[in-house]
């Protein structure tokens, strides 16, 4: 009885991964090319929010002779919690990656190294960033505006060790005279 409880805690603790940061010496050690990275499975390492913001303004005056402002506005808003699965998409010519969240045009996200980083990690990469609206992103074929803290996310993969050992065992009676 005690063999299988052993036995079946080694297949559990065998078949669990650990979540990693996705880094320039991961795809290295692992020789991940274009073609080898479509089959990772990437995840997201914080909650990414994309907004955008259509107002509308109007002045009128009413019959009372009373001046008003009418203001009206939509608000989208995407959000990719922690955690999300994603997929590859491409690589840019300077090394940035671009990974899909769920299927349409140009709905892609792109990750990038950034410059001073020694941690290699890839993160979240807005066109431009602006202290008030936040790192403008294009996605499908609209601009966002991802929130400030959204630009913490980097993409996380699952890394897990292997290590199977065949053993024979024989037991020797040994020899009389």
């Amino acid at each position: 009885m005690r063999l299988i409880t052993v036995v079946a805690l080694f297949a559990l603790l065998a078949g669990c991964g650990v979540k990693v940061p996705y880094t320039e010496q991961i795809k290295e050690q692992y020789s991940l090319s274009e073609e080898n990275i479509r089959k990772v499975q990437f995840f997201t390492s914080a909650t990414i929010i994309l907004q955008r913001k259509n107002a509308v303004e109007n002045q009128e005056t009413t019959d009372g002779g009373a001046l008003v402002t009418n203001e009206n506005s939509v608000e989208n808003r995407i959000i990719i919690p922690v955690n999300t699965r994603c997929v590859f998409e491409k690589f840019e010519a300077n090394g940035d990656i671009h990974v899909r969240f769920e299927v349409g045009q140009n709905k892609t996200l792109r990750f990038a190294i950034r410059k001073g980083q020694t941690n290699g990690r890839y993160y979240l990469l807005a066109n431009s960033w602006d202290a008030n609206k936040g790192g403008e992103i294009n996605y499908g074929n609209l601009t966002y505006y991802a929130t400030t803290d959204s630009g913490s996310a980097y993409l996380l993969v699952i890394t897990k060790k292997l290590k199977k050992v065949k053993r024979k065992d024989r037991i020797v009676k040994g020899m009389k005279v």
